[in-house]
């Protein structure tokens, strides 16, 4: 078997597999196009949103506490942070034990912005998983967990 034949007897495309994982890889991509555009009325990034979620559900986390959830560096936190203090969306409040720590928090206005996200991104949710029934998104959401963690290990 030469060279060209022994690639074409590789080539993927017509492993259900593959069609599957370029099916998973595109439907991310859109869903993250489609969450941005919506966001982008309310002047949010997808991170920011993040941020104001995991504020929101734990408040007074600290900067590395908020970095570690969110799975990034504390230099991207470090870099949103002030777009987000800037805009009145959150404080930065020294620990009382501990003066090297500062502890994050929503402000009403954080608050009421995270709640218009909220509605972008929970119709979107709706308007993309309404092509499911209930059974098939728990299925669904299984799969996801089971590919992320063998992921997470290769």
């Amino acid at each position: 078997m030469n060279k060209k034949q022994e690639l074409a007897a590789n080539l993927p495309w017509d492993n259900p597999r593959f069609r599957t994982w370029i099916a998973v890889a595109r439907a991310e991509k859109a869903i993250v196009r489609a969450l941005g555009k919506g966001l982008e009325p309310l002047g949010l990034k997808i991170a920011q949103l993040d941020m104001l979620m995991n504020l929101y559900r734990h408040p007074g986390q600290s900067q590395h506490d908020l970095a570690r959830r969110l799975l990034v560096g504390r230099s991207n936190i470090t870099m949103l942070l002030p777009q987000l203090e800037s805009r009145g969306l959150l404080r930065r409040e020294s620990d009382g034990k501990d003066r090297r720590i500062l502890r994050l928090t929503l402000t009403e206005q954080g608050e009421a912005l995270l709640s218009e996200a909220l509605k972008v991104h929970t119709a979107l949710i709706e308007a993309v998983m309404s092509q499911s029934t209930p059974e098939q998104c728990d299925m669904i959401g299984e799969h996801m967990r089971r590919i992320a963690e063998v992921a997470r290990t290769a």
